[in-house]
């Protein structure tokens, strides 16, 4: 069996991968599970001085990188460049915070020293998607690795080159052999991973049916999991709102990666007194965007990573249109090769609605109204989904109201939904659970132990014998 990458942009195989054979695998977690013994013993130091390197090593290979990204699935390169950076700060900034992170707390109790310390689990599977194919990795990884713990990565099959240019540079940055693993294998071989004693934890970011599949794999075998799945985003934009500042970030938050973000926006709950002028302000904004090569610095739309998640997107449009929800720009295959699919704008979205119900992976924004914010905030909650939110009011005190009322794991007010190495992220509902990121995502994967020392009893004086 072979992985395989496929250009989005001519649908021509790049390459073919052999998979890892059954012995492979085992040297490979059988390695990880020798490293975690010397890893989990280093200073804090120690792992960030490797950690650093390995972050210059990604920033000095970002026009590669990002070539490479645009390749396998079609990310606009001048965004491409963008993950990279992005990788190579959250590098640096876990390198500089992990140990005040993971520093031992003190408990107050009575008449004993009790603290609780924070240490490694063993080795983790990463099982990581291909639509932010370096970022999505270094933000479970080195975490995970600043507290002490091993990583094994599989990678989505069609971003495999991509998996093993981060393989390079943990070499070309000479991270201890073992710690950072590229396993090419498919889904269906994840098993016998699963199954090596070494492994403690699994994060997986992916869609909703993925998660739920391989936490059941994962419950099988108590293994602790972190889950970050899909997003059905809500931008509410109340009467108050800049509406020029609120259509230029709305579009740019949901073509961003062409679309293919899990916080990307993808429903846009407007007042009704401001709906028609944000209609034409926000199509407008979609408009002027530019469809084409990712590997053109003006392009900021390129192709959907596969033909078929095109012909999924293009399914939720038509069905939307034939449910009562209205065009107003785009929602037709252009007659070019590749897996493109144009910036596209319903409007009359209502629940039940595929393009209201369902994620939507690729540049399709849904319009929908609301009589005032109480209905506002009713919509953007009904949803399976609850990862990231977003609210537009000139007034900030109204906006973080409303932010605390919307179920997500993250709002942001006047501003896009994105993440940041400072910043826990995660969802709930069917968008997954646990976090990473932050002082909490360092946390998902260490044991949390509880200490309590007590004084030995002072010994008894017996009187001398006579």
């Amino acid at each position: 069996m072979s992985l395989v990458s496929v250009d989005p942009t001519s649908n021509k195989t790049i390459r073919s991968y052999p998979e890892d054979s059954a012995a492979e695998l085992g040297r490979k977690m059988d390695v990880a599970a020798d490293a975690f013994n010397g890893w989990r013993r280093l200073s804090f130091t120690e792992r960030a001085r490797h950690i650093v390197a390995l972050g210059k090593v990604i920033a000095e290979r970002q026009q590669e990188f990002a070539v490479l990204m645009a390749q396998e699935m079609g990310k606009p390169i001048t965004q491409g460049r963008a993950e990279v950076e992005k990788c190579a700060l959250a590098c640096r900034h876990f390198a500089e915070h992990a140990e005040r992170y993971l520093a031992d707390e003190p408990v107050a109790a009575v008449e004993t020293r009790t603290l609780v310390c924070h240490q490694p689990l063993g080795v983790i599977l990463a099982v990581m998607p291909w639509n932010f194919p370096l970022w999505q990795v270094i933000r479970c990884a080195v975490p995970a690795l600043m507290a002490g713990n091993v990583i094994v990565l599989k990678h989505a099959s069609n971003v495999t080159g991509c998996a093993l240019a981060l393989d390079f540079a943990a070499q070309a940055a000479t991270l201890p052999a073992g710690i950072f693993q590229i396993l090419l294998i498919a889904s269906a071989g994840l098993r016998p991973v699963l199954d090596h004693p070494a492994v403690r934890g699994v994060a997986l970011t992916g869609s909703t049916e993925a998660g739920r599949a391989l936490a059941a794999e994962a419950g099988q075998r108590l293994l602790k999991t972190v889950l970050e799945l899909g997003g059905s985003d809500p931008y509410v934009i109340l009467e108050d709102a800049d509406l020029e500042h609120a259509a230029r970030t709305c579009a740019a938050s949901r073509l961003i990666n062409s679309g293919q973000s899990c916080i990307a926006a993808k429903r846009f709950i407007v007042a009704e007194p401001v709906l028609t002028r944000f209609e034409n302000l926000f199509v407008e904004a979609m408009r002027n965007q530019r469809l084409g090569d990712p590997l053109d610095a003006e392009t900021t739309v390129g192709p959907l990573a596969r033909m078929d998640l095109r012909d999924t997107l293009h399914r939720q449009v038509t069905d939307s249109v034939a449910a009562g929800a209205r065009l107003l720009l785009g929602g037709e295959i252009p007659g070019r090769e590749g897996a493109f699919y144009p910036p596209t704008v319903l409007t009359a979205v209502t629940p039940g609605m595929a393009a209201f119900d369902e994620e939507t992976f690729g540049p399709v924004a849904a319009i929908v109204s609301a009589r005032d914010e109480a209905e506002a905030i009713r919509l953007a909650n009904r949803s399976n989904f609850g990862l990231g939110a977003a609210v537009f009011t000139r007034d900030p005190v109204r906006g973080e109201r409303v932010a605390r009322e919307l179920e997500a794991g993250c709002c942001h007010v006047n501003d896009s939904v994105r993440s940041d190495p400072r910043l826990p992220f995660g969802g709930i509902k069917h968008s997954g659970y646990g976090r990473e990121l932050g002082f909490l995502g360092i946390r998902e994967f260490v044991n949390s132990k509880s200490l309590v020392i007590a004084n030995p009893p002072a010994k008894t004086r017996t009187a001398p014998s006579r």
